[in-house]
Protein backbone atom coordinates (compact mmCIF):
# COMPACT_ATOMS: atom_id res chain seq x y z
CA UNK A 1 0.00 0.00 0.00
CA UNK A 2 1.22 3.51 -0.79
CA UNK A 3 1.68 5.07 2.64
CA UNK A 4 1.15 8.53 1.16
CA UNK A 5 -2.52 7.83 0.37
CA UNK A 6 -5.53 8.74 2.48
CA UNK A 7 -5.73 5.28 4.06
CA UNK A 8 -2.56 5.93 6.07
CA UNK A 9 -3.49 6.14 9.78
CA UNK A 10 -3.59 9.66 11.16
CA UNK A 11 -0.75 10.51 13.49
CA UNK A 12 -1.95 10.45 17.09
CA UNK A 13 -0.18 12.39 19.83
CA UNK A 14 -0.08 10.08 22.84
CA UNK A 15 1.94 12.44 24.99
CA UNK A 16 -0.72 15.04 25.76
CA UNK A 17 -0.56 16.51 29.29
CA UNK A 18 -3.71 14.78 30.52
CA UNK A 19 -2.73 11.37 29.15
CA UNK A 20 0.82 11.60 30.49
CA UNK A 21 -0.37 12.71 33.92
CA UNK A 22 -2.53 9.60 34.13
CA UNK A 23 0.30 7.45 32.76
CA UNK A 24 2.79 8.83 35.27
CA UNK A 25 0.48 8.03 38.16
CA UNK A 26 -0.08 4.49 36.90
CA UNK A 27 3.60 3.84 36.17
CA UNK A 28 4.64 5.16 39.58
CA UNK A 29 2.08 2.92 41.28
CA UNK A 30 3.63 -0.08 39.53
CA UNK A 31 7.34 0.69 39.70
CA UNK A 32 8.14 3.44 42.24
CA UNK A 33 10.22 2.77 45.37
CA UNK A 34 10.58 5.06 48.38
CA UNK A 35 13.63 3.21 49.67
CA UNK A 36 15.43 3.30 46.32
CA UNK A 37 14.67 7.01 45.95
CA UNK A 38 16.15 7.59 49.40
CA UNK A 39 19.29 5.70 48.42
CA UNK A 40 19.58 7.49 45.08
CA UNK A 41 19.12 10.91 46.68
CA UNK A 42 21.75 10.10 49.27
CA UNK A 43 24.06 8.70 46.63
CA UNK A 44 25.34 6.14 49.07
CA UNK A 45 24.87 3.05 51.13
CA UNK A 46 22.21 1.88 53.53
CA UNK A 47 23.39 0.47 56.86
CA UNK A 48 21.33 -1.12 59.60
CA UNK A 49 22.32 -3.50 62.40
CA UNK A 50 25.49 -4.79 60.76
CA UNK A 51 24.00 -5.20 57.28
CA UNK A 52 25.13 -2.72 54.62
CA UNK A 53 23.70 -2.47 51.11
CA UNK A 54 25.71 -0.47 48.62
CA UNK A 55 23.86 0.58 45.46
CA UNK A 56 25.70 1.49 42.27
CA UNK A 57 25.46 5.19 41.36
CA UNK A 58 23.73 4.34 38.08
CA UNK A 59 21.23 1.50 37.90
CA UNK A 60 17.79 0.49 36.72
CA UNK A 61 15.49 2.10 34.15
CA UNK A 62 17.14 4.25 31.50
CA UNK A 63 15.39 7.01 29.56
CA UNK A 64 14.72 4.78 26.56
CA UNK A 65 13.04 2.13 28.71
CA UNK A 66 10.99 4.74 30.59
CA UNK A 67 9.85 6.21 27.27
CA UNK A 68 8.87 2.81 25.86
CA UNK A 69 6.85 1.95 28.96
CA UNK A 70 5.18 5.38 29.02
CA UNK A 71 4.13 5.03 25.37
CA UNK A 72 2.73 1.53 25.90
CA UNK A 73 0.69 2.69 28.90
CA UNK A 74 -0.44 5.77 26.95
CA UNK A 75 -1.54 3.63 24.01
CA UNK A 76 -3.66 1.51 26.36
CA UNK A 77 -5.39 4.68 27.60
CA UNK A 78 -5.85 6.46 24.25
CA UNK A 79 -6.95 3.43 22.22
CA UNK A 80 -9.29 1.79 24.72
CA UNK A 81 -11.82 0.94 22.00
CA UNK A 82 -9.29 -0.80 19.72
CA UNK A 83 -7.30 -4.01 19.78
CA UNK A 84 -3.71 -3.50 20.95
CA UNK A 85 -0.73 -5.68 20.06
CA UNK A 86 3.01 -5.60 20.62
CA UNK A 87 5.85 -7.06 18.58
CA UNK A 88 7.41 -9.16 21.33
CA UNK A 89 8.53 -8.02 24.76
CA UNK A 90 8.53 -4.26 25.37
CA UNK A 91 11.83 -4.70 27.26
CA UNK A 92 13.72 -7.65 28.72
CA UNK A 93 12.11 -7.79 32.14
CA UNK A 94 9.44 -10.41 32.88
CA UNK A 95 7.65 -8.43 35.58
CA UNK A 96 7.30 -5.37 33.34
CA UNK A 97 6.12 -7.54 30.44
CA UNK A 98 3.48 -9.08 32.71
CA UNK A 99 2.20 -5.57 33.45
CA UNK A 100 2.00 -4.85 29.71
CA UNK A 101 -0.09 -7.99 29.22
CA UNK A 102 -2.32 -6.88 32.10
CA UNK A 103 -3.06 -3.68 30.15
CA UNK A 104 -4.75 -5.85 27.51
CA UNK A 105 -1.89 -5.68 25.01
CA UNK A 106 -1.44 -8.98 23.14
CA UNK A 107 1.89 -10.32 21.95
CA UNK A 108 2.47 -11.00 18.24
CA UNK A 109 5.95 -12.54 18.49
CA UNK A 110 7.95 -14.92 20.65
CA UNK A 111 7.07 -17.89 22.81
CA UNK A 112 4.20 -16.06 24.54
CA UNK A 113 2.50 -14.78 21.40
CA UNK A 114 -1.29 -14.64 21.47
CA UNK A 115 -1.92 -13.76 17.82
CA UNK A 116 -0.26 -13.71 14.41
CA UNK A 117 0.70 -10.71 12.29
CA UNK A 118 -1.59 -12.02 9.55
CA UNK A 119 -4.52 -11.77 11.99
CA UNK A 120 -4.20 -7.99 12.21
CA UNK A 121 -6.85 -5.59 10.90
CA UNK A 122 -6.43 -2.06 9.67
CA UNK A 123 -7.97 -0.56 12.81
CA UNK A 124 -5.58 -2.38 15.16
CA UNK A 125 -2.82 -0.68 17.14
CA UNK A 126 0.65 -2.24 17.05
CA UNK A 127 3.41 -1.26 19.48
CA UNK A 128 7.02 -1.57 18.33
CA UNK A 129 9.18 -2.39 21.39
CA UNK A 130 12.27 -0.54 22.56
CA UNK A 131 14.54 -2.86 20.55
CA UNK A 132 12.77 -1.97 17.30
CA UNK A 133 11.71 -4.57 14.75
CA UNK A 134 12.93 -5.81 11.39
CA UNK A 135 11.99 -3.96 8.22
CA UNK A 136 10.00 -6.88 6.80
CA UNK A 137 7.66 -7.09 9.79
CA UNK A 138 7.26 -3.32 9.90
CA UNK A 139 6.40 -3.22 6.18
CA UNK A 140 3.71 -5.88 6.60
CA UNK A 141 2.08 -3.92 9.42
CA UNK A 142 2.16 -0.70 7.43
CA UNK A 143 0.57 -2.45 4.45
CA UNK A 144 -2.33 -3.47 6.67
CA UNK A 145 -2.84 0.17 7.67
CA UNK A 146 -2.44 -0.43 11.41
CA UNK A 147 -1.80 2.41 13.83
CA UNK A 148 1.85 2.06 14.85
CA UNK A 149 3.17 3.19 18.23
CA UNK A 150 6.93 3.16 17.82
CA UNK A 151 8.87 3.01 21.10
CA UNK A 152 12.25 2.20 19.49
CA UNK A 153 15.16 3.60 21.50
CA UNK A 154 16.94 6.54 19.89
CA UNK A 155 20.34 4.92 20.44
CA UNK A 156 19.19 1.89 18.45
CA UNK A 157 18.02 4.10 15.60
CA UNK A 158 21.46 5.75 15.54
CA UNK A 159 22.96 2.34 14.77
CA UNK A 160 20.40 1.82 12.02
CA UNK A 161 21.49 5.07 10.41
CA UNK A 162 25.09 3.84 10.29
CA UNK A 163 24.36 0.42 8.83
CA UNK A 164 22.00 1.90 6.23
CA UNK A 165 24.82 4.20 5.14
CA UNK A 166 27.13 1.19 4.94
CA UNK A 167 24.61 -0.62 2.76
CA UNK A 168 24.20 2.38 0.46
CA UNK A 169 27.98 2.47 0.03
CA UNK A 170 28.14 -1.31 -0.53
CA UNK A 171 30.01 -1.81 2.74
CA UNK A 172 29.41 -4.95 4.81
CA UNK A 173 28.35 -4.27 8.40
CA UNK A 174 30.07 -6.51 10.94
CA UNK A 175 27.71 -6.33 13.91
CA UNK A 176 29.05 -7.10 17.38
CA UNK A 177 26.10 -8.64 19.16
CA UNK A 178 23.89 -11.66 19.67
CA UNK A 179 22.41 -12.86 16.38
CA UNK A 180 19.21 -13.98 18.12
CA UNK A 181 18.65 -10.69 19.97
CA UNK A 182 15.69 -8.61 18.78
CA UNK A 183 17.79 -5.47 18.46
CA UNK A 184 20.47 -7.19 16.40
CA UNK A 185 17.85 -8.71 14.10
CA UNK A 186 16.32 -5.27 13.58
CA UNK A 187 19.73 -3.73 12.89
CA UNK A 188 20.77 -6.51 10.52
CA UNK A 189 17.60 -6.04 8.47
CA UNK A 190 18.68 -2.45 7.82
CA UNK A 191 22.19 -3.42 6.72
CA UNK A 192 20.80 -4.48 3.35
CA UNK A 193 19.24 -1.72 1.24
CA UNK A 194 17.82 -2.20 -2.27
CA UNK A 195 20.00 -5.22 -2.92
CA UNK A 196 23.16 -3.54 -1.67
CA UNK A 197 25.11 -4.23 1.50
CA UNK A 198 25.58 -7.30 3.66
CA UNK A 199 26.04 -8.11 7.33
CA UNK A 200 27.86 -10.58 9.54
CA UNK A 201 27.20 -10.92 13.29
CA UNK A 202 30.08 -11.75 15.65
CA UNK A 203 29.49 -12.42 19.34
CA UNK A 204 32.90 -13.16 20.84
CA UNK A 205 36.51 -12.16 20.37
CA UNK A 206 37.11 -15.74 19.19
CA UNK A 207 34.54 -15.13 16.43
CA UNK A 208 36.33 -11.89 15.63
CA UNK A 209 39.72 -13.59 15.38
CA UNK A 210 38.25 -16.17 12.98
CA UNK A 211 36.97 -13.35 10.76
CA UNK A 212 40.29 -11.49 11.01
CA UNK A 213 42.20 -14.58 9.92
CA UNK A 214 39.92 -14.88 6.89
CA UNK A 215 40.39 -11.21 6.06
CA UNK A 216 44.16 -11.62 6.16
CA UNK A 217 44.59 -15.02 4.54
CA UNK A 218 41.31 -16.20 3.06
CA UNK A 219 40.37 -19.79 3.79
CA UNK A 220 37.68 -22.42 3.56
CA UNK A 221 34.53 -20.57 2.53
CA UNK A 222 32.22 -23.48 3.33
CA UNK A 223 33.67 -23.80 6.83
CA UNK A 224 33.29 -20.05 7.37
CA UNK A 225 29.64 -20.08 6.33
CA UNK A 226 28.94 -23.11 8.49
CA UNK A 227 30.54 -21.49 11.55
CA UNK A 228 28.40 -18.35 11.19
CA UNK A 229 25.22 -20.06 10.01
CA UNK A 230 22.24 -17.86 10.85
CA UNK A 231 24.45 -14.84 11.47
CA UNK A 232 24.91 -13.36 7.98
CA UNK A 233 22.84 -11.89 5.18
CA UNK A 234 21.44 -13.86 2.29
CA UNK A 235 24.07 -14.27 -0.42
CA UNK A 236 26.94 -13.29 1.87
CA UNK A 237 30.28 -14.39 0.41
CA UNK A 238 33.31 -13.88 2.69
CA UNK A 239 35.63 -13.78 -0.32
CA UNK A 240 33.77 -10.76 -1.74
CA UNK A 241 31.96 -9.14 1.14
CA UNK A 242 34.83 -8.74 3.59
CA UNK A 243 36.68 -6.41 1.22
CA UNK A 244 35.02 -3.29 2.67
CA UNK A 245 33.64 -3.53 6.19
CA UNK A 246 32.22 -1.35 8.92
CA UNK A 247 31.81 -2.34 12.57
CA UNK A 248 28.52 -1.63 14.33
CA UNK A 249 27.12 -3.12 17.50
CA UNK A 250 24.16 -4.12 19.57
CA UNK A 251 23.95 -1.09 21.84
CA UNK A 252 24.00 -3.11 25.07
CA UNK A 253 27.33 -4.88 24.54
CA UNK A 254 30.41 -4.19 26.65
CA UNK A 255 32.15 -1.09 25.31
CA UNK A 256 35.63 -2.49 25.88
CA UNK A 257 34.82 -5.65 23.97
CA UNK A 258 33.24 -3.77 21.05
CA UNK A 259 36.31 -1.52 20.89
CA UNK A 260 38.52 -4.62 20.83
CA UNK A 261 36.42 -6.11 18.02
CA UNK A 262 36.89 -2.99 15.93
CA UNK A 263 40.60 -2.76 16.77
CA UNK A 264 41.24 -6.33 15.64
CA UNK A 265 39.22 -6.04 12.44
CA UNK A 266 40.82 -2.72 11.56
CA UNK A 267 44.27 -4.28 12.07
CA UNK A 268 43.34 -7.21 9.82
CA UNK A 269 42.15 -4.90 7.03
CA UNK A 270 45.31 -2.81 7.40
CA UNK A 271 47.51 -5.91 7.23
CA UNK A 272 45.74 -7.05 4.08
CA UNK A 273 45.45 -3.72 2.26
CA UNK A 274 48.09 -1.41 3.72
CA UNK A 275 47.56 1.68 5.87
CA UNK A 276 46.16 4.10 3.28
CA UNK A 277 43.72 1.76 1.49
CA UNK A 278 42.51 0.54 4.89
CA UNK A 279 41.16 4.03 5.58
CA UNK A 280 38.70 3.48 2.73
CA UNK A 281 37.97 -0.17 3.47
CA UNK A 282 37.25 0.02 7.22
CA UNK A 283 34.67 2.05 9.14
CA UNK A 284 33.82 2.28 12.83
CA UNK A 285 31.25 4.29 14.74
CA UNK A 286 30.83 4.31 18.53
CA UNK A 287 27.24 3.24 19.01
CA UNK A 288 27.28 1.86 22.57
CA UNK A 289 24.22 3.06 24.47
CA UNK A 290 25.06 5.84 26.93
CA UNK A 291 22.92 4.32 29.68
CA UNK A 292 24.61 0.95 29.24
CA UNK A 293 28.01 2.57 29.58
CA UNK A 294 26.96 4.60 32.63
CA UNK A 295 25.82 1.45 34.42
CA UNK A 296 29.01 -0.40 33.53
CA UNK A 297 31.16 2.54 34.68
CA UNK A 298 29.22 2.86 37.95
CA UNK A 299 29.61 -0.83 38.69
CA UNK A 300 33.31 -0.72 37.85
CA UNK A 301 33.73 2.09 40.39
CA UNK A 302 31.73 0.25 43.03
CA UNK A 303 33.74 -2.93 42.52
CA UNK A 304 36.82 -1.04 43.69
CA UNK A 305 35.28 -0.80 47.17
CA UNK A 306 35.16 -3.60 49.73
CA UNK A 307 32.09 -5.81 49.43
CA UNK A 308 31.35 -9.39 50.40
CA UNK A 309 29.14 -10.17 47.41
CA UNK A 310 27.18 -8.60 44.56
CA UNK A 311 23.55 -9.05 43.54
CA UNK A 312 22.61 -8.15 39.96
CA UNK A 313 18.87 -7.82 39.35
CA UNK A 314 17.17 -8.11 35.99
CA UNK A 315 15.70 -10.30 33.29
CA UNK A 316 17.88 -13.24 32.39
CA UNK A 317 17.55 -12.42 28.67
CA UNK A 318 18.66 -8.83 29.24
CA UNK A 319 21.96 -8.29 27.46
CA UNK A 320 23.04 -5.21 29.41
CA UNK A 321 22.22 -6.91 32.71
CA UNK A 322 24.15 -10.06 31.81
CA UNK A 323 27.23 -7.94 31.16
CA UNK A 324 26.93 -6.37 34.61
CA UNK A 325 26.88 -9.87 36.06
CA UNK A 326 29.98 -10.78 34.05
CA UNK A 327 31.80 -7.76 35.46
CA UNK A 328 30.91 -8.77 39.00
CA UNK A 329 31.86 -12.41 38.53
CA UNK A 330 35.38 -11.36 37.64
CA UNK A 331 35.80 -9.67 41.03
CA UNK A 332 33.74 -11.33 43.79
CA UNK A 333 30.87 -13.75 44.47
CA UNK A 334 28.07 -12.53 42.19
CA UNK A 335 24.47 -13.69 41.94
CA UNK A 336 22.30 -12.75 38.93
CA UNK A 337 18.68 -12.84 40.14
CA UNK A 338 15.34 -12.08 38.55
CA UNK A 339 13.68 -10.82 41.72
CA UNK A 340 13.69 -10.92 45.52
CA UNK A 341 11.92 -14.27 45.55
CA UNK A 342 15.19 -15.91 44.50
CA UNK A 343 16.65 -15.09 47.93
CA UNK A 344 15.01 -18.14 49.46
CA UNK A 345 16.77 -18.03 52.82
CA UNK A 346 20.02 -17.01 54.47
CA UNK A 347 21.33 -20.40 53.43
CA UNK A 348 20.01 -20.69 49.86
CA UNK A 349 19.81 -18.43 46.79
CA UNK A 350 18.53 -19.32 43.31
CA UNK A 351 20.31 -17.43 40.56
CA UNK A 352 21.06 -17.56 36.84
CA UNK A 353 24.22 -19.29 35.68
CA UNK A 354 25.19 -17.67 32.38
CA UNK A 355 27.42 -20.56 31.39
CA UNK A 356 24.82 -23.26 32.03
CA UNK A 357 22.09 -20.87 30.81
CA UNK A 358 19.74 -21.90 33.59
CA UNK A 359 18.88 -21.12 37.18
CA UNK A 360 20.92 -22.92 39.81
CA UNK A 361 20.86 -22.95 43.61
CA UNK A 362 23.80 -22.01 45.81
CA UNK A 363 23.95 -22.89 49.49
CA UNK A 364 25.53 -20.80 52.26
CA UNK A 365 25.68 -17.73 50.03
CA UNK A 366 25.18 -15.06 52.71
CA UNK A 367 28.08 -14.34 55.11
CA UNK A 368 27.50 -13.60 58.78
CA UNK A 369 27.27 -10.00 59.97
CA UNK A 370 28.88 -7.57 59.53
CA UNK A 371 28.25 -7.95 55.81
CA UNK A 372 28.37 -5.54 52.86
CA UNK A 373 26.29 -6.41 49.80
CA UNK A 374 26.65 -4.60 46.49
CA UNK A 375 23.55 -4.14 44.38
CA UNK A 376 23.01 -3.11 40.78
CA UNK A 377 20.33 -3.60 38.15
CA UNK A 378 20.06 -3.54 34.39
CA UNK A 379 18.47 -0.73 32.38
CA UNK A 380 15.22 -2.70 32.15
CA UNK A 381 14.80 -3.34 35.89
CA UNK A 382 12.20 -1.23 37.74
CA UNK A 383 12.86 0.32 41.13
CA UNK A 384 10.18 -1.71 42.88
CA UNK A 385 12.11 -4.93 42.17
CA UNK A 386 15.26 -3.33 43.57
CA UNK A 387 13.36 -2.28 46.69
CA UNK A 388 11.90 -5.75 47.15
CA UNK A 389 15.41 -7.19 46.98
CA UNK A 390 16.73 -4.72 49.56
CA UNK A 391 13.80 -5.47 51.86
CA UNK A 392 14.38 -9.20 51.44
CA UNK A 393 18.07 -8.88 52.34
CA UNK A 394 17.15 -7.16 55.59
CA UNK A 395 14.17 -9.42 56.22
CA UNK A 396 16.56 -12.38 56.20
CA UNK A 397 18.32 -10.63 59.09
CA UNK A 398 15.12 -9.82 61.01
CA UNK A 399 15.13 -6.10 60.08
CA UNK A 400 11.81 -4.49 59.05
CA UNK A 401 11.04 -1.91 56.36
CA UNK A 402 10.16 0.62 59.08
CA UNK A 403 13.60 0.22 60.61
CA UNK A 404 15.18 0.69 57.19
CA UNK A 405 13.41 3.97 56.48
CA UNK A 406 14.99 5.34 59.64
CA UNK A 407 18.40 3.85 58.91
CA UNK A 408 21.55 5.70 57.97
CA UNK A 409 22.23 6.58 54.35
CA UNK A 410 25.90 7.36 53.76
CA UNK A 411 27.60 8.64 50.65
CA UNK A 412 29.86 6.26 48.77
Amino acid sequence: MDQSDSSKPARVNLRTPDVMAAVQAQVESHYRSEIVEKLRAGGGTLSCDGVTVRLAKQFGFCYGVERAIDLAYAAAKVFQDRRLFILGEIIHNPEVNEQIVALGIKNLLGKDKEAEVQDLRGDDVVIVPAFGTDVGTLARIKELGCQIVDTTCGDVMSVWKRVRQNASDDVTSIIHGKASHEETKATASRAVVSGKGHYLVVLTLADTDYVCNYIRHGGDKAAFLEKFRGAFSEGFDPDRHLRRVGVANQTTMMRGETEEVQRRIEAAVRDRDGAEPAKQNFRFFDTICGATQERQDALKEMLDSRMDLLLVIGGYNSSNTSHLAEMGEAKLPTYFIRNAGRLESRQRIVHFDQHAKQEIATENWLPERPVTIGLTAGASCPNNLIEETILRIYELHGISAQQLLGATVARN
